[in-house]
């Protein structure tokens, strides 16, 4: 340096009232004019500087450094390099003292050059040392709170320094790399779970300082927003690392504020990225404690309620099946602490550990019905059926959930669960075509589930129908089985019928009729089970009625009306009253929706004289507590009862084939009926047996009591040729007026009974031969294999010599 201007930096440290304004300008413009000279200047001021610390000049290294922020500001010119170097490392000098003021001192110094815009990228600069080191300063452990709050908040601002001078650099992609991400966002996330008054006073507390947890996530999103499409597993591995370390998965209010941050600041198409990261750790976490576990899902339920209306990628299955997975287990784990828990070990802990899995259990349910309750249709639909393939269904092959293991306890705790999820991804569903929103392959194991031996797994069936046909939010209107005094008042929307549902009603319109009528039926109905019920038939006018459709349904009210009377399944009264309430109850909704006079004139009288007579016909009655029921229902008496002549004059004419009604509803048998949904193996042999044992006569009835009756009975046989001509003549009726689908399902399952027939007289009478090796014998319902000495078998003569 030349003489004048050597003098002048010395002038800068021997002034006691800090840095002289004069001389700091006659320095500044004689670098700006001599760039080539700022190595050196910078090189000089860092060699004073380093001294001046050992020596704890403070009052010198104040002025040092505001005459580098000053260099650093006014000089823009490519030897500004080596001055950056020689910054860098006074900066660093700083931040290595003891001394929080230098510390803080070093910081802002480093903030203001991070701020800095360079024309040129950086080849060799490289930042790790000032990561470890505001990192450092983000855990401060100082014993004076105001200094350690200042000391974190310096770090803090280092870090953002950090983030800003690199992030943007393409030679500086270093920084994404796990060794700085591990040091980066714990510190960050240190600050934000240890700030108490973060949400109470944002960025700076009451006193004005600055609050390090407002700091530390306003950083945490800028890092994020920042990151690409290949730095997006760095960044979100160390915020689960540290959620680990520190317990915050139970409970999880931090980890859910963590994951809603990081949601809302990376960009959209990045999010699958997060998502596939919480699945791994689920994982990874699948033998913890369940408040662990359910942590961790509801954290994902957060995360996929803010990806699900953008872009999720290929993750949408393979979140279901993740979550499918861990409520299987979640299952298991309950069911295997319930067993241990009656083998005898302690009754209060496992009721707590069981109650926890339940709280598993629903976090996973609420998950997969928010996330699947939030896609757009066309992928709702194939989340309904990859959802209702992982349901267990007795008589189906199940490959995704074996229920060997888990007994029917557990097959049933997995199908609440599983229908419980549907029923929430199902809502708001508006498909346009029945056909598509109800294929066979998701329509006939939801039907097969209907005819459970089980209420609640009948009730959710039937609100997930409700879901997908109602497509006109008409169910609360229908809430509650009820007679609808004024149908009008309720203000039902609808529209005409498409094509393409007039096809898929005389496809499937006969398996429709099927269960509701056989779901009636079931001893173990609610006044729930009615009311939805109700509702199904409500909505089926509603969405999919036409006039062929009205008389079938008209047709099944009726069957339903003849079964409670003649009771063949020696139904309860309850029942049996039940099915009377909900008949009427539906007949008098319909024949206001047709807007039939004489149609509504019939069902009200009938009505009327229930009120007066048979009270307990009526749902207001029946499924009121404590309602008396009678001893019998008498079917002389014709007037409280719906009649098919009356209904079918009031039916005639243009619009409806009132013809029809004169014949009479058969539910069609299906291979459902043949599965074994409501007995165990064991049950199902045992009862084989029973049909066998009963079928053969007994000898003592062989030998018939020979009268005189009897005798005329065999001579007299106008009576049989009456009764055979009346029967010709009603197959030719049905066979000429009856629709197509009934005759079908008709000789259907007159070929199911034969075919059933004749596999249970094979079963019988063909037996394999018998083997060395041994045969296996079913006994109680138990496989048991018994061996055949080779000297008790008996050959053929051709192979024995």
């Amino acid at each position: 340096l030349c003489r004048p201007f050597h003098h002048w930096l010395m002038c800068l440290f021997f002034l006691q009232d800090g840095l002289s304004k004069s001389d700091m300008e006659k320095l500044t413009f004689y670098a700006v004019s001599a760039p080539e000279k700022l190595d050196r200047i910078g090189a000089y001021l860092a060699e004073r500087l380093s001294r001046d610390v050992v020596r704890h000049r403070y009052g010198y290294v104040v002025i040092a450094m505001e005459a580098l922020d000053q260099l650093l500001m006014a000089c823009h010119s490519q030897s500004i390099k080596p001055f950056v170097e020689s910054f860098l490392h006074m900066v660093a000098k700083l931040l290595e003292s003891r001394e929080p003021d230098l510390q803080v001192l070093g910081t802002n110094s480093f903030v203001k050059f991070a701020n800095i815009e360079e024309d040129t990228p950086s080849y060799h600069r490289r930042y790790d040392f000032f990561v470890s080191q505001f990192s450092a300063m983000c855990h401060s452990t100082h014993e004076d709170v105001d200094t350690r709050k200042r000391i974190r908040v310096a770090g803090i601002k280092g870090l953002q320094g950090v983030v800003r001078k690199t992030v943007n650099d393409e030679l500086q992609a270093i920084i994404w790399e796990p060794q700085h991400m591990d040091k980066l966002i714990p510190s960050m996330l240190f600050n934000m779970q240890d700030s108490d008054d973060l949400d109470r006073y944002g960025p700076t507390n009451r006193d004005g300082e600055e609050n390090p947890g407002a700091l530390a996530e306003s950083c945490f999103r800028e890092l994020l927003g920042r990151a690409a499409y290949g730095n997006m597993n760095n960044a979100v591995r160390p915020v689960l690392v540290h959620l680990d370390n520190h317990h915050l998965w139970d409970p999880n209010e931090f980890a859910v504020s963590c994951f809603r941050i990081i949601m809302y600041s990376i960009q959209a198409q990045h999010s699958h990225h997060v998502i596939q990261q919480v699945l791994n750790h689920l994982d990874t976490h699948n033998r913890n404690t369940p408040r662990v576990r359910a942590g961790i899902v509801q954290v994902l339920l957060e995360t996929v309620a803010i990806a699900a209306k953008g872009s999720v990628g290929p993750t949408v299955l393979e979140v279901f099946n993740t979550l499918l997975k861990h409520l299987r287990m979640s299952v298991d784990f309950e069911l295997g602490e319930t067993s241990r828990r009656n083998s005898g070990s302690s009754v209060s802990s496992n009721r707590g550990k069981e109650s926890e899995e339940r709280i598993v259990q629903n976090a996973i349910i609420q998950t997969i019905g928010f996330f699947g309750g939030n896609l757009p249709d066309y992928q709702r639909a194939e989340v309904m059926m990859f959802i209702m393939g992982k349901v267990p269904v007795y008589g189906t092959p199940c490959h995704t959930l074996d229920t060997v293991k888990i007994g029917h306890q557990g097959t049933k705790r997995i199908q609440t669960m599983l229908l419980s999820s549907l029923i929430m991804v199902t809502s708001g569903f508006k498909s346009k075509s029945m056909a598509a929103a109800l294929p066979p392959p998701f329509l006939d194991p939801l039907f097969s589930i209907s005819l459970m031996e089980d209420n609640e797994l009948r009730q959710l069936v039937l609100e997930i129908l409700h879901n997908i046909i109602d497509r006109h939010d008409n169910r609360a209107k229908l809430r509650g089985i009820r007679i609808i005094p004024n149908v009008a008042a309720l203000k039902i929307k609808r529209e005409k019928i498409s094509k393409q549902d007039v096809a898929f009603m005389k496809k499937h319109g006969q398996q429709l009729y099927r269960h509701i009528y056989l779901g009636c039926k079931e001893d173990d109905n609610s006044h729930k089970n009615f009311e939805l019920l109700f509702t199904t038939l409500a909505v089926l006018t509603i969405e999919l009625a036409n006039e062929e459709v009205v008389i079938d349904l008209i047709r099944l009210a009726v069957a339903l009306q003849d079964m409670a009377l003649a009771n063949e399944e020696n139904m309860s009264m309850f029942i049996r009253c039940g099915i009377m309430a909900l008949v009427a109850a539906y007949l008098n909704f319909l024949s206001q929706m047709i807007a039939n006079p004489p149609f509504c004139q019939h069902v009200s009288k009938v009505i009327e004289l229930r009120n007066m007579d048979a009270p307990y016909l009526l749902p207001e009655h029946i499924f009121r507590d404590k309602c008396p029921t009678p001893e019998s229902l008498d079917k002389d008496d014709r007037p409280l009862y719906f009649q098919t002549a009356d209904m079918a004059e009031c039916l005639a004419g243009p619009g409806y084939n009132a013809e029809r009604l004169s014949i009479p509803y058969v539910p069609q048998v299906t291979d459902e009926d043949r599965l074994t949904r409501r007995k165990s193996f064991v049950d199902t042999i045992s009862l084989q047996v029973d049909i066998v044992s009963n079928s053969l006569p007994d000898k003592s009835q062989l030998a018939e009591e020979i009268t005189f009756e009897t005798l005329k009975k065999a001579i007299d046989t106008t009576g049989l040729e009456e009764q055979e001509r009346e029967k010709r003549r009603q197959v030719m009726e049905k066979f000429q007026k009856a629709p197509f689908e009934e005759i079908a399902a008709h000789c259907e399952s007159k070929a199911n009974m034969l075919h059933d027939r004749l596999a249970q007289i094979f079963e019988l009478t063909i037996r394999p031969p018998p083997s060395p090796s041994g045969v296996v014998s079913i006994s109680a319902g138990h496989a048991q294999h018994q061996s055949v000495p080779v000297y008790e078998m008996k050959f053929p003569d051709l192979c024995v010599y």
